[in-house]
């Protein structure tokens, strides 16, 4: 009889539980829910208005969603839950939730419905900007060792921002948190009941690792005392490595979701980091790019050696004892939702309808019929800030060459060469510091979805792209975990590249650069580079005093 796992895939607007075939990795089912409250960045549930840079969530969104896909997913197939022998879990990081002893988010706690720091804090909440460079700044006045891996910047989508700035601006809040925990680990522990942390997650959004744990003590309470002793008040649990077992589903989570009682759960993941293995990116010299309301760039190889500019680099946060390097980008899809949402004209919507497309197809086919260079546009594609190489929030937008005949598709097309751009910087700074990138292989919802897009980076990038066999590779790759928390005596697999080898793969499909429309995108991006770097490292400040005179307006 067939053996099964199910990866569960928490991403930034949906929830996804895939369950796929032991042995081939090929998808028995596949359901999706859409958060019902998606990102909360304006106001809270009961109106309370939020600030400039908050992205929150809602808790019962994530435990409707559960209650709902895994037991659509387990009818889809229709075999047995018994026979589902691991489940993984993803999820987009860092979502921090403060939980009380029993682990229910504070938010849903009488007293805190109205108090915005007590909700989950989306990876893209970028408030806590001031936290991460003072803390930033710290760690390099006191020569603390642990900032290096991570590109020398603390990031504001991070954890102890977030935790940080908790404390400051709702020390209530802070003091009520029993645990502050990422959003997957948080799953795990409504599936097992065990409350245990994974190296991926504190891996790369919480400076931990296997040698030195956390950062010091007196780190923390030189920003602050009440924040010295944050790791063994506010974090208190295991941290396991990845490929390995969390827990078995409890019989409480067993009726919440329809599983066996007893299936081994696997420590959870980022969900980026969950498709590596999905795409069977598994050796050094390849790099997947996670293509989808942002894009993160996952490298692999070199000597774990400390590169400016990036996300992180860890040797226990994906697979034990193999480095992989993270950057990213933190608009991508929401770039081209952000222009359809609010310039998409009428007469084109129109049109859409009535040829049976979605906004985004008739956008793209009129963009593919530009040549590149046509438009006279350039954009740069800071929407939500620059994570890599910048690693800069407090960056915005900027389209440069509109005139009175600037079309609509010109300026989509734009932003999506300004996206491919932004790969090219992070590409070229990893080989420029020992890093080679020689294969590129993509995933993701963008990747699988938009021929013309993959066309471009290729041309763009001046690289061939390969896609990975199923585009919910995060899915699939917490599926591939779960079978590694089985184990081969259960039916699953004790090696990650055996389990990679077999479950995941790309298409045999390949993106080949055009040499012609490459030489105009060189042209191109020297312009980019000009502007990323005069916008970015100083030559203008113009951005940063226009959300200065925002934020002032808006008190």
């Amino acid at each position: 009889m067939r053996k099964y796992a199910l990866g569960l895939d928490f991403g930034t607007l949906s929830v996804r539980a895939l369950i796929a075939d032991i042995e081939t990795g090929q998808e028995a089912a596949s359901v999706s829910m859409d958060y019902p409250h998606g990102v909360m960045d304006v106001a809270l549930p009961d109106g309370t208005n939020l600030p400039p840079e908050w992205a929150l969530q809602h808790p019962e969104d994530y435990l409707l969603c559960l209650r709902s896909v895994i037991p659509q997913a387990i009818r889809q197939t229709g075999v047995h839950a018994e026979d589902i022998v691991g489940v993984g879990v993803d999820g987009t990081s860092c979502t921090m939730i403060a939980t009380d002893g029993d682990g229910t988010p504070l938010c849903l706690l009488p007293g805190f419905a109205g108090e915005k720091h007590a909700w989950p804090k989306l990876w893209k909440h970028h408030a806590a900007q001031s936290q991460a460079d003072r803390m930033t700044e710290r760690a390099v006045s006191r020569g603390e060792s642990f900032i290096a891996p991570y590109g020398g910047k603390i990031s504001s989508e991070w954890l102890f921002p977030k935790i940080w700035q908790t404390l400051e601006e709702a020390p209530d809040v802070y003091d009520a948190a029993d645990r502050f925990v990422d959003l997957a680990d948080w799953v795990v522990s409504l599936l097992t009941g065990e409350r245990v942390y994974s190296a991926c997650l504190m891996g790369y959004k919480a400076f931990w690792n296997s040698h030195d744990g956390y950062p010091s003590e007196d780190f923390f309470g030189s920003l602050d005392p009440k924040l010295r002793h944050v790791v063994r008040d506010k974090l208190r649990g295991n941290v396991l490595p990845v490929c390995g077992r969390a827990g078995f589903v409890t019989e409480g989570a067993a009726r919440l979701t329809g599983l066996a009682p007893g299936t081994p759960v696997a420590v959870a993941t980022a969900d980026a980091h969950a498709a590596l293995s999905a795409a069977n990116v598994t050796q050094p010299g390849r790099m997947l790019m996670i293509m989808g309301t942002s894009t993160v760039h996952l490298a692999i190889g070199g000597d774990g050696h400390a590169v400016p500019g990036i996300c992180g680099v860890h040797s226990a946060g994906v697979y034990p004892g193999v480095p992989v390097y993270e950057a990213g980008q933190c608009c991508v899809g929401d770039h081209f939702n952000w222009f359809v949402r609010t310039l998409m004209p009428g007469d084109y919507s129109r049109e859409a309808e009535a040829r049976g497309m979605d906004a985004h197809q008739l956008l793209t086919e009129k963009a593919a019929a530009l040549k590149p260079g046509q438009s006279g546009l350039l954009a740069l594609d800071w929407w939500n800030g620059n994570r890599s190489i910048l690693n800069d929030s407090g960056l915005s937008g900027l389209i440069l060459g509109m005139s009175l005949t600037t079309r609509p598709e010109e300026i989509y097309r734009a932003l999506i060469e300004a996206t491919a751009f932004g790969t090219r910087m992070i590409i070229e700074n990893f080989e420029s510091h020992g890093v080679p990138v020689c294969e590129l292989c993509a995933c993701g919802g963008i990747s699988g979805k938009n021929r013309f897009m993959m066309q471009l980076y290729a041309d763009a990038l001046q690289r061939p792209i390969r896609l990975a066999r199923n585009p919910q590779s995060s899915a699939l790759g917490s599926a591939i975990m779960g079978a590694l928390a089985a184990g081969s005596n259960n039916g699953g697999y004790d090696d990650y590249r055996e389990a990679a080898s077999h479950m995941g793969g790309v298409q045999s499909e390949i993106y080949v650069p055009n040499p012609v429309a490459g030489a105009v995108y060189d042209k191109l991006y020297a312009e980019y580079r000009r502007l990323h770097d005069f916008f970015g490292r100083g030559g203008s400040n113009v951005m940063k005093a226009l959300k200065n005179i925002q934020s002032h307006t808006l008190i």
